[in-house]
């Protein structure tokens, strides 16, 4: 029964991922790509700056290609204008800082959810590295410094081709850091924070998801294996069911006998008439492996009394065609004829073997499913037992 119940929640299970899975088609070049524009404020994180007071706008612009679901590529360039001052060297341009990068972004969310969910709110980390540069005067020359930068994307989508973002980054000037024997590392001091909003429109076709091809008849095949094995399963409950319902009766007769005395009984017969029960699984006429010691103790009885013979009935439930009941019940009386003449090596004149049809003897349906072994003893016995 376990064998039966692995096996039927495997095919299900493989069954349900088959129907479930869906694949992703392969975009081409000039799909998934974006073109966004940002503006905002950046203001420096060095000691002595006011974080407001030194705050200016900053606008920007960026391109992306999307390579797959949760990870996309891409390059962007800022633009800090000219309103005040980081230090006492004045820029004379419209600009007093660029920056111009590459970077990576990846979908928090996306990482955890199946091809083709689409949120209207997610979340990117992403990460770049460019060239930044410093616009200055009195007779300062202009700052090129190697710069990294990291910050996060909230992302709000409101439609299939714009999304609206608020962008909070952290700009990191990765030259002059102070560091002794190094020419480059992190550096709150030469850093500033950028705060900044923005929209991007999609371009191209995005990602496009479709089940896959199935072979139909292998399907089919998959499907009528699962039904067996949901019969197999409930036949193979049931009959554990009434063997655990046939021990307890079992048990509960060996404590009432354990409690009596023993008693010496006279008892003269002519005549001795003994019924076995062998059960059969729904649309099974092989005797199943619980029922086997009730064959055996008919078996042992018919070798005990050579002038006895049995009286086979098989029956059916009401399950299913008349026709295929009326044949199964008499399969069941001559599979257990078979198994005493074959097995037990019991003469075949000694046993009468029929199938009688659907029974109604009891009221549970299940019970019906049964062939009826009644044994009679032609010699008559006097014999002086003792019970307990």
């Amino acid at each position: 029964m376990k064998k039966n119940l692995l096996a039927a929640i495997v095919l299900l299970g493989g069954a349900a991922t088959m129907m479930a899975q869906e694949a992703m088609q392969k975009p081409r070049f000039f799909d998934n790509w974006a073109i966004g524009l940002q503006g905002g404020g950046t203001t420096p994180l060095r000691h002595g700056s006011s974080f407001f007071k030194d705050m200016r706008g900053v606008a920007g612009i960026d391109l992306r290609k999307q390579i797959t679901p949760a990870f996309a590529l891409g390059a962007e360039g800022d633009w800090a204008v000219n309103t005040s001052s980081w230090g006492r060297m004045k820029s004379s341009t419209a600009f007093d800082s660029s920056y111009v990068g590459a970077y990576g972004a990846v979908n928090l969310f996306q990482l955890f959810q199946a091809y083709g969910t689409k949120n209207v709110f997610d979340i990117e980390a992403s990460a770049g590295a460019g060239w930044g540069h410093l616009y200055r005067t009195d007779n300062v020359p202009d700052h090129n410094f190697f710069a990294t930068k990291v910050g996060l994307n909230f992302n709000f989508n409101v439609s299939d081709r714009v999304t609206l973002s608020i962008r909070p980054s952290v700009l990191f000037d990765m030259s002059d850091a102070g560091v002794s024997q190094s020419s480059a590392a992190y550096n709150a001091q030469t850093a500033v924070f950028n705060l900044l909003a923005g929209v991007t429109v999609k371009l191209g076709d995005g990602f496009k998801y479709t089940l896959p091809a199935y072979n139909l008849d292998e399907i089919a095949a998959l499907n009528e294996k699962v039904t067996n094995l949901r019969a197999d399963l409930a036949a193979s409950i049931e009959a554990a069911n009434m063997a655990n319902n046939e021990n307890m009766a079992l048990a509960a007769q060996i404590r009432h006998l354990k409690d009596q005395k023993p008693v010496v009984v006279e008892q003269t017969k002519d005549f001795l008439s003994t019924v076995r029960y062998v059960n059969f699984q729904i649309g099974r006429y092989n005797v199943p492996a619980d029922q086997l010691p009730n064959v055996a103790a008919v078996a042992s009885y018919l070798k005990n009394h050579p002038m006895a013979t049995v009286s086979i009935k098989g029956y059916a439930s009401q399950d299913g065609p008349v026709e295929v009941n009326e044949r199964l019940a008499n399969q069941r009386a001559e599979s257990v004829k078979n198994m005493l003449v074959k097995k037990y090596g019991i003469s075949a004149d000694r046993i009468d073997a029929k199938g009688e049809g659907i029974g109604h003897m009891f009221e549970e349906e299940s019970w019906n499913r049964v062939a009826i072994c009644t044994l009679d003893n032609n010699s008559p016995v006097s014999t002086q037992t003792t019970t307990k």
